[in-house]
């Protein structure tokens, strides 16, 4: 009888969990560590682009996230002090025609919670913080801060950005700063003005996704908790270094500052903000391979990326089944299952990575382009044996 093979997953993010989920539902082994001592996701909204959507349905999630997503009607992007409107996309009557899922934007600790809820506990290690792994012709070794170690047949990295399995394998190299600070704020629905402008001219509905941009930043807003809710990701040009972290102390006062000049209904919006909180934003330059022997990487361990396509999660959830696709497919030949899943990931990963920043540097143009296209993007299932893809 075929073993199945086991797999240790560093991480219990938002890739670690997905990853864990998708091994379980594909008949794989697998055991998670998480160096935190409870689990949950900081931040605050996330977009989850037509890509990464049709992953959660393949991992059994209901389409709207038990009502928690939000689908916006369109996409709208406006000048950062007029208010007037640069273009206007259609989203919602095209996304699942055209793309095969819905365009959705929820909060992280939702999609958290409900992807936690496909993952036992009894495969959930926490309080254990990876300090190196290894790997061998007869398999891969975790080791832990307290001295104990687990074995498996393989390991994955889904340990962010500083990651510790990354650095093992391809040793240390500080991340970029990207010249961008970002403050995340979230305000109730009905604080969102519906008519902005010098006068009042400009109707933005409250379903839209709305993208302020200017020069020197840009201010990208939709609902979340099913419409309740607010998302503002406030991003800003700085040569400042700021913390890579999404709970570094700030204050409205501060983000208020930063944006002095912007459009008096976004600064209203944003005076209406209780808490606040600001992060450097970092990237690294795309790897030539994520896997040496045994180990391997997914998510931001592998491909950290910026913001401005807003698919650094879809781009996970593309990974995390991806992974466990080709662990199933070839459960006798680990190193073939890495090569497999390397092999269909990292261009597409690199390419991406390289989009975000091409869309950084457009938005700081004067007058700002309409952004890149996502249509390749969305249109990919990594569901999909890539030869089914291909037929």
């Amino acid at each position: 009888m075929q073993r199945k093979p086991r797999v240790i997953v560093i991480g219990a993010g938002i890739g670690g969990i997905a990853a864990a989920a998708a091994l379980r539902k594909l008949g794989v082994e697998v055991a998670v560590y998480e160096r935190a001592s409870d689990l949950g996701e900081v931040g605050a909204g996330v977009q989850l682009g037509p890509n990464g959507v049709k992953v959660l349905h393949a991992l059994g999630l209901d389409p709207t996230l038990e009502g928690l997503a939000f689908e916006p009607t369109e996409i709208v992007s406006v000048d950062w002090q007029t208010a007037s409107q640069r273009f206007r996309q259609p989203l919602k009557a095209i996304a699942t025609k055209k793309f095969g899922a819905p365009y959705l934007t929820a909060h992280r600790a939702d999609l958290h919670r409900l992807l936690r809820a496909k993952v036992p506990d009894s495969v959930i290690t926490l309080n254990a913080r990876c300090t190196g792994v290894s790997s061998s012709d007869r398999g891969a070794v975790a080791t832990f801060a307290d001295g104990s170690t687990a074995d498996a047949d393989l390991i994955v990295g889904a340990d962010g950005i500083r990651s510790v399995v990354r650095e093992c394998l391809f040793g240390a190299a500080p991340a970029r700063f990207t010249e961008q600070i970002g403050w995340r704020a979230i305000l109730p629905i009905e604080l969102v003005p519906t008519r902005v402008g010098p006068d009042k001219s400009v109707r933005i509905e409250r379903t839209e996704y709305v993208g302020w941009i200017g020069p020197v930043g840009h201010v990208i807003c939709y609902p979340i908790r099913g419409g309740n809710l607010y998302n503002m990701f406030v991003g800003r040009v700085s040569s400042e270094w700021a913390e890579e972290s999404w709970t570094a102390p700030s204050n409205k006062e501060e983000m208020l500052t930063a944006f002095a000049g912007w459009n008096e209904a976004l600064l209203g919006m944003l005076s209406n903000v209780q808490h606040v909180f600001k992060w450097g934003i970092y990237d690294r330059d795309p790897l030539t391979h994520w896997t040496r022997g045994r180990v391997t990487l997914l998510g931001d361990a592998a491909h950290p990326m910026m913001p401005t396509l807003a698919q650094g999660a879809s781009i996970t959830l593309e990974d995390a089944y991806t992974f466990a696709r080709n662990v199933a497919r070839f459960a006798n030949d680990p190193v073939a299952a890495l090569k497999a899943y390397e092999s269909e990931r990292i261009d597409r990963a690199r390419r991406v990575q390289l989009q975000a920043r091409d869309q950084f540097n457009n938005n700081r143009k004067q007058p700002a382009p309409p952004p890149l296209s996502r249509d390749w993007i969305f249109q990919h299932d990594a569901t999909v044996e890539p030869m089914a893809l291909a037929g």
